[in-house]
This record gives structure tokens, C-alpha cells and sequence, in this order.
């Protein structure tokens, strides 16, 4: 890992977590300050326990809260949806935007995708951005045009290193226990570090990269070793504290 890239150890709640959660979000608060050395903290609870969250970690000062998702549109007539304006509002540093199942299950384009990561700049929010390949194209070669695809379609112009993360889950990986390589980590988070640095110059050199995909305390030492692996994305292990913090214990 690049060490001039400070970690950033990412917790994607999915929809999970009632009011009862609070009890684990404050012992991850209350263990974050062993690990702040080592990463940046990131929780994205769903919407409903944003503001609680936010409420807390505001008094920490050494966690940020995030969302899942957010409308490209700032207001309007858009029955059940979130604008990234009101997520702000409500206490959210940044934005999960086009994550694999937001994409398969909602049908989301990368044009889609590119739309939100702008709405969550307007409202002055990171976005982090999500890539990666289905089991199908893995084994159909397809992993770097796919990857590259998204990549190109997905990120809009004006990326920087303070306002876009990008991070890689292979699809095949995410929930299933299975893990990729170092080997085939390296690879492909060097590959999308080429494409940020010949898009981005500089600022793609920064950017974090982060890899997501049946991410645990077990493997997380072995994954943030590896090259241009800049923390990671964290699925149904960052739903328990000691299991988010053990991973970002893992960090170099």
C-alpha cells in the first residue's frame, strides 16, 4: 500500500440495523481511537439511523457517518427517495454510490452512477464509488474491459483525491466468503490505479482505493499489504464492532 495514502476502512451496513444498533455504533466509537492511528473511519447505516449515528460520531470526532445511495436531483417529485442534500443535512460525510447491488438490483447505468457521485459533491460530500465484475465476466476474461468501463463511465471529470473514492468489489466476492488472490488484488488495483493517474494525473495517484469483497479480521492484514490497496469496503463484518475494528487493526 501506498504509504504517503492514509487508509480508509469503509462499513457498508446494507439494510441492516434498528434504533438497537445504536449499542454497537457506540462501541465502535468507543474503540475507534485505538485504531485512528492506523485509518480513517467510515459507517454508512441505512437512512433511517443516519441522523442518530451522525449525532454521536459528531461528539467522537474520530468516525464519520456515511449513506448507501442518494437521488442525482437535489429535490422534486420523487416519492421514496433521498437527495444528497438532505444526507448532509443529516449528518452524512460521504456517499456510496453504485454499488454492485444498487446496479443489479435497481438496474443502475453508469451514467446513472456518475449523476450521483455529482449530486453528492453539490451537497459537499465525498462519493466512493463502486466497480466490478460479475462471476459471469470474471470467467468470461472480461474482468479489465469491464472494470475500465466503469472506470471511464462512472467517474466524472473534476475527480480529486478529497471528493471521489473508488472501490473495486468483485461481485463473485461480495457475501460469498470467497477472496481473490493478493496476486489478483494487485493486479487489478494497479490497473485502476493506471486509468486514474492517466485521467487524473496527480490526483489519481492519491486517490484511495478501496477493495471490498467478503473483507473479515482474517484476511484484512493480508489484502491491505497489498499494492495500491487503500483500506477497504466493508460488508456484513462491519456490522459488529470488534470485527470493523479488528480489520482496521489490520492496516499497516
Amino acid at each position: 500500500m501506498t504509504d504517503a495514502i492514509r487508509p480508509l476502512i469503509a462499513g457498508n451496513w446494507k439494510m441492516n440495523g434498528l434504533k438497537a444498533s445504536l449499542t454497537e455504533f457506540e462501541a465502535m466509537l468507543a474503540g475507534a481511537p485505538e485504531v485512528a492511528g492506523k485509518a480513517d473511519l467510515l459507517v454508512c447505516p441505512p437512512a433511517t439511523l443516519v441522523v442518530a449515528f451522525a449525532d454521536r460520531a459528531r461528539a467522537a470526532k474520530i468516525l464519520t457517518v456515511g449513506a448507501q445511495d442518494c437521488h442525482p436531483k437535489a429535490s422534486g417529485a420523487h416519492t421514496g427517495d433521498i437527495s444528497a442534500e438532505m444526507l448532509a443535512d443529516a449528518g452524512a460525510r460521504s456517499i456510496i454510490v453504485g454499488h454492485s447491488e444498487r446496479r443489479a438490483d435497481h438496474g443502475e447505468s453508469d451514467v446513472l452512477v456518475k449523476q450521483k457521485a455529482q449530486a453528492a459533491w453539490r451537497a459537499g460530500l465525498t462519493a466512493i464509488v463502486c466497480i466490478g465484475e460479475t462471476q459471469h465476466q470474471r470467467d468470461a476474461g472480461q474482468t479489465l474491459d469491464i472494470c475500465r468501463g466503469q472506470l471511464n463511465l462512472s467517474l466524472p471529470e473534476g475527480s480529486r483525491a478529497d471528493n471521489l473514492v473508488v472501490a473495486y468489489e468483485p461481485v463473485w466476492a461480495i457475501g460469498t466468503g470467497v477472496t481473490p488472490t493478493a496476486g489478483d488484488v494487485e493486479q487489478i488495483h494497479g490497473f485502476i490505479r493506471e486509468i486514474l493517474i492517466s485521467r487524473f494525473d496527480g490526483e489519481g495517484a492519491r486517490m484511495r482505493i478501496l477493495y471490498g469483497g467478503s473483507v473479515k479480521p482474517s484476511n484484512a492484514a493480508e489484502l491491505m499489504a497489498v499494492a495500491n490497496v487503500n483500506g477497504a469496503l466493508v460488508g456484513g463484518a462491519s456490522l459488529k464492532a470488534a470485527d470493523f475494528l479488528a480489520i482496521a487493526r489490520g492496516c499497516p
